[in-house]
């Protein structure tokens, strides 16, 4: 009888979850959503619970398509979004909600970390001061003393579902080493929690789970949980991994100098080193571990996806376009649009600017006039992504001089439009391929699962041979030549507009002495 793993993807606004066979044959898929709260200025939260009920619901409902037997299942590996945190109390009990990464009341505390520590957190995370978990425990702390009393451990979504399907309490509680860089508190050379980050942040040790592996087995099924998910108890569960971890590994990226642009609700550009090499100039790039050893991965990211989401229903409505991103649409509107939206660029930071961190920053249009349409609007979007990818490049060789990247794999919706794949191809001179594969993350997830029960001695082996190229796509060195000087055009618009900020009425401002 074949080993089958499930992979769990818990996203910002969905949870996705797919049966695999041990070579990566997808026998089934399943979705479910898991809605973002907005319950006042700058807050965005979730339910810890809508994606335990998400998890369990798309297992059920991958294993009754599949029509395969229960018992096949060998493991089950969870992944998930990673700069948000919340809480449980002793019994596993969320006592905060999920504060998202999309939620910017710890704005104060993120300039908190930059003052008191700047150089020295990036040096010891590899990640500077943004919105992450250090300025969100510390916002509980000040705003909410009696919920972050009750908080028993800070969690992560995918340790939260995984430790719940398999019955933990909070002594059990756990983080994977893949999320270490976004805590702001703990050393990632070592691998572990630093007292002088903890010390400088006030923030007390018994609130931190203990650090694990991705593949190591953290329980098993419980009875309950098993009959939420259709299967037998006492089914392995792995620690699992964050989303980008697992998308990496889902794509076969395994070696370094291997990129990856993860073109989702979020738009990640990342690079495969086996160095770790904090960006403490620039504070633009985050350097995390990967699911590999010895393995890191460099990266940075903005909103992506969500631009065009709210392209389509602000801008675009009157002319029929879908609010679900469709690729082949925007693609015949944009098909005559020349390189450079004839001379329209846009700054797309709607929800403030991630890296380096400045939540205030705000979005813009530079270089309208009276013949453009909202195609050149909705072309410049597309290359506005291309633009941050450069500067992130730039960056990327500046640390790694030897970074001599021969392709991009590229996953996520935003991998369905080849037309923005090709635009991406050429502003960074690197060549684009698609996958034969969607649910990489999930796949990456299910893999550390089968790392955990030994189906895969060789972790990077059985990612390298699980996936194939499906289309390539070529840069276009004419137009390379256009690009290069419109990225630096799109750098002085950048700077010139450096002064349009949001009104930060909104949030609780730092107090004068630290708790």
């Amino acid at each position: 009888m074949e080993d089958l793993l499930l992979g769990v993807d818990l996203g910002t606004t969905g949870t996705r979850t797919a049966l695999f066979t041990a070579t990566g044959e997808t026998l089934a898929e399943a979705s479910a959503p898991t809605p973002l709260r907005r319950p006042g200025p700058g807050a965005v939260d979730q339910k810890p619970d809508d994606f335990y009920l998400a998890a369990t619901r798309t297992i059920a409902e991958c294993l009754s398509r599949s029509g395969v037997a229960n018992r096949q299942v060998a493991a089950i590996g969870i992944t998930g979004q990673m700069a948000g945190v919340l809480g449980i109390d002793r019994s596993w009990r969320p006592s905060i909600p999920y504060d998202s990464w999309l939620d910017t009341r710890c704005s104060p505390d993120v300039a908190f970390l930059e003052r008191e520590l700047g150089d020295d957190l990036v040096e010891r995370t590899g990640c500077p001061a943004m919105v992450n978990h250090a300025p969100k425990l510390r916002w509980w702390q000040r705003q909410d003393p009696g919920a972050f009393s009750r908080t028993a451990k800070f969690l992560m979504p995918s340790a939260y579902v995984a430790g719940k399907l398999a019955g933990l309490t909070a002594a059990d509680a756990f983080i994977d080493h893949t999320y270490l860089h976004f805590t702001g508190l703990a050393d990632a050379r070592r691998g572990a929690w630093s007292s002088p980050l903890r010390a400088a942040l006030g923030m007390p040790e018994s609130v931190l789970p203990r650090i694990v592996e991705p593949a190591t087995v953290i329980g098993h099924l419980t009875g309950e949980a098993a009959g939420q998910c259709g299967l037998p108890p006492g089914v392995p569960i792995a620690a699992g991994l964050g989303d980008t971890a697992a998308g990496a590994l889902g794509a076969g990226i395994t070696r370094p100098r291997q990129l990856l642009d993860t073109a989702g609700t979020a738009a990640v550009l990342a690079a495969s080193t086996d160095q770790f090499r904090p960006d403490t100039r620039e504070r633009t790039l985050i350097v995390m571990r990967g699911a590999l050893s010895e393995q890191w991965i460099s990266l940075s990211y903005l909103s992506g996806g969500s631009l065009l989401s709210w392209f389509q229903t602000a801008i675009t409505a009157g002319d029929d376009l879908h609010a679900e991103v469709n690729f082949a649409r925007l693609e015949e509107a944009f098909a005559g649009i020349a390189a450079g939206s004839d001379g329209v660029l846009f700054i797309p930071y709607l929800d403030g600017r991630v890296l380096p961190s400045d939540p205030a920053r705000r979005g813009a249009w530079a270089g309208l006039d009276r013949r453009h349409t909202w195609k050149h609007l909705g072309h410049a979007i597309l290359e506005s992504i291309a633009y941050e990818y450069a500067g992130y490049l730039r960056i990327l060789r500046a640390l790694h001089p030897d970074l001599a990247p021969t392709q991009t794999r590229v996953v996520g919706g935003g991998a369905h439009g080849n037309l923005w794949n090709r635009m991406k191809a050429t502003v960074l001179g690197v060549e684009y391929a698609t996958l034969d594969r969607d649910e990489v993350s999930c796949w990456g997830a299910a893999l550390v699962a089968g790392h955990a029960v030994d189906l895969f001695p060789d972790l990077a082996q059985a990612a390298s041979a699980s996936t194939a190229i499906r289309d390539r796509f070529a840069p276009n060195w004419m137009e390379y030549a256009v690009y290069a000087r419109l990225i630096e055009q799109y750098r002085a618009v950048l700077e010139a507009l450096a002064a349009v900020r949001a009104p930060m009425t909104t949030v609780v401002d730092e107090p004068e002495a630290a708790p």
